[in-house]
């Protein structure tokens, strides 16, 4: 980025990470319904669906600020020296 932030919308962040959870708890019950699994594998699929949808959250919501501020010590990862102290 060329110095300059841009604006992180709360509300944004927040449709967007309930979103990404949404499509795969979404995707974990269309599994189940599908595939009429026994009660231990749809277990399984339901607690599966459950930690990807945590970890869809903890990935936009950290794309989604990290494209907004950026690096937070000044280092990028192409260039591990530039927030080294000289």
């Amino acid at each position: 980025m060329s110095g300059q932030r841009e604006n992180l919308s709360l509300g944004k962040l927040a449709l967007y990470s309930l979103g990404a959870a949404t499509a795969v708890l979404v995707l974990a019950a269309a599994l189940i319904a599908v595939l009429e699994p026994g009660p231990v594998v749809g277990l399984v699929i339901g607690l599966g669906g459950v930690a990807g949808a945590i970890a869809a959250m903890g990935v936009v919501s950290t794309r989604m600020t990290r494209r907004a501020f950026g690096a937070t010590d000044g280092a990028t990862e192409t260039d591990p020296e530039a927030g080294a102290p000289s």
